[in-house]
Parts: C-alpha cells; sequence; structure tokens
C-alpha cells in the first residue's frame, strides 16, 4: 500500500495547485468573496493534507511493522470529505453540506492521532 499511498498523495497535491489555480483564475471574478475563501480553505487543507500523505507513505516504508494505513486511510477521507464538501459549497452548492464538513475534520484529526499513536508505540 505504500506506492498507492504515496500516489494517492502526490494526484491530490497536484489536484490542489490545478484547484488553487482555477480559483485564482476562473473563479475570482464569478463568486463572492466569501465563497472563495471557502474554497482557498479547501484546496489550503488538501494540499497540507496531501503532502501529509506523501509523509505517511515515507514512514510505511521505514516502519513497516508500526500499521500506519488506518493513520493514511483517515487522511485521505479526511480529505474527501472536508475538503470535498467545502469546494461544493464555494461552488454554490448546498449549505447543509456543512455539517458534514466537520466529519471531514474529525476524521483528519483522527488520522494524525493514530499516526502519533502507532509511530511512538511501534516496535
Amino acid at each position: 500500500m505504500v506506492r498507492q499511498f504515496y500516489a494517492m498523495g502526490a494526484l491530490l497535491a497536484g489536484l490542489a495547485v490545478a484547484a488553487g489555480a482555477f480559483g485564482a483564475h476562473a473563479l475570482q471574478a464569478r463568486i463572492p468573496a466569501e465563497r472563495l475563501d471557502t474554497w482557498e480553505i479547501a484546496v489550503r487543507y488538501q494540499f497540507y493534507h496531501a503532502l501529509a500523505l506523501l509523509a505517511l507513505a515515507w514512514a510505511m516504508d521505514r516502519w513497516p511493522a508500526a500499521g500506519l494505513q488506518l493513520g493514511a486511510w483517515l487522511l485521505l477521507a479526511g480529505i474527501l470529505v472536508f475538503a470535498g464538501t467545502l469546494y461544493i459549497i464555494a461552488l454554490g452548492g448546498p449549505r447543509w453540506l456543512g455539517a458534514v464538513t466537520p466529519v471531514g475534520g474529525l476524521c483528519l484529526i483522527a488520522g494524525w492521532l493514530v499516526v502519533a499513536w502507532r509511530v511512538g508505540h511501534a516496535g
């Protein structure tokens, strides 16, 4: 799974760059500033956590016995739910998705906690 998580991290980082450029060039004149801010938050969290997936893939290779896959899956789910709902809201999607966004944030937090626990207690 190391290569798959590395590939997902690289793909999500590239998509974050594309989403950032899209927001800066295509959306800036088309959506209100508040929704553009929401878009930028989604890009930022996606990019940070895509980089985290790359680092986590490296850690999985370095400490294979640590069992870091759960942390990686949680980060991936968090990226998709947190950033995904924010992208949809920024594009004018239903505001009730804002109630789903924190689930993605909880996945991100849980992912980081799992990684900290597993690396700290790896044999």
